[in-house]
């Protein structure tokens, strides 16, 4: 018998999160994946240093299972109290908690599309029940449709990926008063953009929000993700969350990162700018059709040399930038995506390279 028979029926028919490509050879220029371009504080390498030590003592013993000096960091940033925080392994373990705890055959989660392409994989693994509700290409947030639905929880992923664009708190508190089920607002790109969710916390139980500290603060190795929520929905995701879910180094990573406000917001301001500039250097001077972003990428309809655009396009412009070991990101497998590159802001140096390396595909006949 082929051991893999013996999995549950559900999981034999999974299709796993496909992440984007991680190269390891020399001279890519790694525009796909949304991390930060610059390193974290220096004050995370400090306190990793100090947590080590010498002979690396510290790490026969088990981390904090609950988090709790990294809990109540989080807790005095945005002015809440510990009861509402919940740290995870990355923002992905908190946004498996939340279908652990709420999703079942009977009881969907509910999600937009596009949004993060996680949100099906952990229903699916959790053999639970999806609600999809899909955008049109003007990514108006479907206000009526999302207050109507029946799921259980429902994912917005604000600002939107792979879009970039950012939804107001006015409607997402259209869309609490209205809805019966729990918002999760997944701020992943949060550091970024115009306003955030945190302010709607006091008003609405029935809201969670989730950050990380992968993009803005630099930490996307070290895999710590945060949930804030009313105290009762917090002890629930305690209920079902792995005991020692945070690692020592990352927790004291975290707090360092956390703590070094300054060098954060330099970071969020640089990648800001450079943002505005190539969007605006797509959208202006190459005349291609761009969401106005709220991330820390830019997602981008190219246009080839006759004018056109389209699935075959976009594919080609990919293709010639991955020839130049040039990574973004390619999403094939819906009309909304399929025209577009999702183009992650990096360093002035690199961003340089993807528009010198844009120019040389309009120039090399045939262009799809």
């Amino acid at each position: 018998m082929n051991p893999s028979s013996l999995a549950l029926p559900h999981v034999a028919k999974l299709h796993a999160y496909t992440p984007g490509l991680q190269p390891t050879g020399p001279g890519w220029v790694k525009l796909n994946t949304n991390e930060c371009p610059y390193p974290p504080s220096p004050r995370v390498a400090e306190a990793l240093r100090r947590e080590i030590r010498e002979d690396g003592a510290s790490l026969r013993l088990y981390p904090n299972p609950k988090s709790s000096s990294l809990r109540a960091t989080v807790a005095k940033l945005h002015g809440l109290r510990e009861e509402s925080v919940v740290i995870g392994n990355g923002s992905d373990d908190i946004l498996n908690l939340l279908v652990r705890a709420f999703c079942t055959s009977d009881a969907a989660v509910g999600f937009t599309f596009p949004s993060y392409s996680l949100y099906p994989v952990l229903v699916e693994i959790q053999d639970g029940r999806s609600e999809v509700i899909e955008f049109d290409r003007s990514m108006k947030l479907p206000l009526d449709r999302i207050a109507a639905s029946t799921a259980r929880a429902f994912f917005l992923t604000s600002p939107n990926a792979p879009t970039g664009v950012g939804f107001a708190n006015v409607e997402i508190e259209q869309i609490l008063a209205r809805f019966n089920g729990l918002l999760v607002v997944d701020e992943a790109y949060a550091p970024f953009a115009s306003e955030n969710a945190v302010p709607l916390l006091a008003r609405h139980p029935r809201l969670v929000v989730v950050r990380t500290l992968s993009k803005a603060n630099a930490l996307a190795g070290i895999r710590v993700g945060y949930a804030l929520a009313h105290a009762e929905v917090i002890d629930v995701l305690d209920r079902v969350r792995d005991s020692y879910n945070v690692s020592r180094l990352s927790q004291v990573a975290a707090i360092a990162a956390l703590g070094d406000a300054d060098y954060h917001a330099a970071v969020v301001t640089k990648i800001k700018a450079t943002r505005e500039a190539h969007a605006n250097e797509f959208a202006t001077r190459r005349g291609w059709f761009t969401y106005p972003s709220q991330a820390n990428f830019i997602f981008t309809e190219p246009k080839n040399n006759r004018g056109e655009t389209g699935p075959a396009v976009a594919k080609s412009a990919y293709d010639f930038l991955f020839s130049r070991k040039v990574l973004v990101r390619y999403f094939a497998s819906h009309a909304l995506t399929a025209s577009f590159l999702r183009i992650s802001v990096g360093t002035d140096d690199e961003m340089l390279v993807l528009q010198n390396s844009l120019d040389a595909w309009l120039k090399a006949p045939p262009n799809a």
